[in-house]
């Protein structure tokens, strides 16, 4: 079967349809929508080079998506990133193969000298990444709670001088969440470190994005000021996923993420929310027993894959 591979026509609702329908079906775990696929081609930063790849079957039928660009935000210059996903009912037909080459090359001309991507934990998966000249390097979890039968630990009170509001108190200014995000994931573990500093991008990549919910996402303030958040992502079709949980350093400790995590997913549930998701790297302890006493139970394990470029 011949197989072909495109860039995702923006303009083609066809498209991004098909697009956000191979990554639910590969992936349940990532959220994706039409809209949130058209919003990140339309607002990335002109530095991360980023594309949406298809693969499609000579009848037309999109069968794999990849998305590729550079960690432009990483201290560390040439790190770029290919997230291949190829539909379960249509592996072994190359499409993998060629978007991966596709992503290479694009990556390559753009200054990329190592490329890193993912791989389910599955012998098959990990062949597959070994084959094309990839290492494995760190691992990480993908959980799931269903919120219409699990018993979520009862919602405890914020202790003195805590507070719990939701993202949507800080419409008319957000800026004391980028501030809190950016320290968080300045410490969060990976290959690629990053670093938030320019607060316009960070209002398109993550308080604008067409996922994130605000009203679910949930704050933590001590003294009236932020010091832990989680982040509620949400697809419209009942899928919740925690984007971010975090705590600024000088909190730490306190039980603050865990607070704001159970109140967000206890309003969630209110919301008509049936399945919630979070991801977490395996060597992530106190997250992952955040989620563990939450009642989140294994959904699959990612591990991540990298290689360096030939120049």
């Amino acid at each position: 079967m011949t197989v072909i591979v495109r860039a995702l026509h923006l303009g083609d609702p066809a498209d991004t349809e098909a697009f956000a329908r191979v990554r639910r079906a590969c992936l349940p775990a990532m959220l994706a929508t039409p809209a949130s696929v058209a919003y990140d081609a339309a607002h990335a930063h002109p530095d991360a080079h980023y594309r949406q790849l298809i693969a499609q079957t000579g009848a037309g039928e999109v069968i794999g998506t990849a998305q590729v660009g550079l960690a432009y935000d990483s201290p560390q210059p040439g790190q770029g990133y290919a997230n291949v996903y190829v539909h379960p009912e249509h592996t072994g037909r190359g499409a993998g193969t060629l978007l991966l080459r596709t992503a290479e090359e694009h990556l390559a001309q753009h200054g990329a000298t190592e490329v890193h991507c993912w791989a389910l934990d599955a012998p098959r998966n990990v062949a597959w990444a070994a084959a094309r000249g990839y290492r494995s390097s760190r691992s990480a979890h993908f959980l799931r709670l269903d919120l219409t039968s699990a018993a979520l630990p009862p919602r405890q009170p914020p202790p003195p001088h805590v507070e719990l509001r939701p993202a949507s108190a800080y419409a008319a200014d957000p800026r004391p969440l980028f501030g809190l995000d950016a320290e968080a994931t300045s410490d969060e573990p990976g290959d690629i470190q990053a670093e938030l500093a320019d607060y316009d991008q960070w209002l398109r990549d993550t308080w604008r994005q067409p996922l994130l919910n605000h009203e679910l996402t949930t704050v933590a303030l001590v003294d009236g000021a932020p010091a832990a958040f989680t982040a509620a992502l949400t697809d419209g079709e009942g899928r919740y996923v925690s984007g971010m949980t975090g705590t600024a350093r000088a909190f730490r400790g306190r039980g603050l993420a865990k607070l704001a995590k159970n109140d967000s997913l206890h309003r969630a549930r209110a919301a008509g929310i049936t399945v919630a998701y979070t991801g977490n790297d395996t060597g992530n302890e106190p997250m992952l027993a955040i989620n563990k006493w939450l009642g989140y139970v294994l959904d699959a394990t990612e591990i991540r894959h990298v290689r360096t470029l030939a120049h």
